[in-house]
């Protein structure tokens, strides 16, 4: 799949302003990771609800892009498609992940990267497995391993069997319960992942010659003391952009990221981060660019 350029876009959306009214929507995920939908399913959706540009941006996989891809060319679906990625990094403690847009899936160098990255997941998945079984559930890694199919597995399919199986209430209470981080050592099964560093995903993205965007900085349960010191490493690591805007922001967290971007000379991104339909983060939801970013896609000359 060909890198896109600016020229890929419609001319108001080049420009840093006054595009409200096309529809752009650059972090979603499928079912080859930890999202509800297929690829195609992805897709109709996008278009039904007149997405003019989307990523797919799986969990340390570009497994869905190919599909997505040539779900389109066969509908003859005029949606821009960005080809993306998702990785998990490791820094401080804490998880921080690294969106890399518009990359080649088919880059020698991040290719190593994704397989580590999924042994990584796989190590983790297993011994998740066998934390879960001492808590009474023998067969979760089987199960789990079976949700995923052929995508990544991921911690969001453990708690789907539990929250299916009646174990649990909700998907949020078997992390609270079980496989979430609280704490300096986490709930009975929760296991602390091998991740790549920033640096690391950031590295693999721009040899794919890609944008790294930090996913939802708002999220991370940081200080904002903490905060700035993650900026401040991902600005000296070569990161290129911070997601500005999400579903769920309030006008203050917008100004405060788009004053982080405008202080370490970094892009603008946006994006749902879409798991699965829902009212509060379904796709294009409450995405508009504020003015004075510089989006993420004018690097895409």
């Amino acid at each position: 799949m060909a890198l896109l350029s600016t020229t890929d876009f419609p001319h108001q959306i080049v420009a840093t302003e006054g595009f409200a009214h096309k529809r752009i929507d650059l972090h979603s995920h499928t079912n080859c990771s930890d999202g509800a939908l297929s690829p195609q399913t992805l897709i109709d959706r996008a278009v039904n609800f007149q997405i003019d540009v989307l990523a797919i941006t799986d969990h340390d996989t570009t497994a869905g892009l190919d599909i997505a891809q040539k779900h389109i060319e066969d509908k003859n679906i005029t949606l821009k498609l960005i080809s993306g990625i998702e990785i998990s990094t490791a820094w401080q403690g804490f998880e921080i992940h690294i969106v890399g847009l518009n990359i080649d899936k088919g880059n020698s160098e991040l290719k190593t990267l994704i397989a580590q990255q999924q042994e990584a997941r796989e190590q983790r998945a297993i011994a998740m497995g066998e934390k879960l079984a001492k808590c009474g559930f023998p067969t979760i890694y089987t199960e789990a391993k079976a949700l995923a199919g052929d995508g990544t597995i991921t911690r969001a399919h453990f708690a789907k069997v539990l929250h299916q199986q009646g174990h649990v209430n909700t998907m949020q209470q078997a992390f609270d319960k079980y496989i979430g981080k609280k704490g300096s050592k986490g709930q009975r099964a929760y296991v602390k992942p091998n991740w790549c560093s920033i640096g690391e995903a950031i590295q693999a993205i721009h040899q794919a010659g890609g944008s790294a965007v930090m996913a939802h900085p708002i999220r991370y349960d940081l200080s904002a003391k903490w905060l700035r010191r993650l900026i401040v490493h991902f600005s000296e690591v070569a990161g290129d952009g911070l997601e500005v805007v999400l579903p769920q922001m309030n006008p203050e967290q917008r100004k405060k990221m788009l004053a982080y971007c405008q202080e370490y000379n970094l892009y603008a991104s946006m994006g749902s981060d879409f798991h699965y339909p829902n009212k509060w983060s379904d796709l294009g939801r409450n995405l508009t660019m504020p003015v004075g970013a510089k989006p993420v896609w004018a690097q895409w000359q």
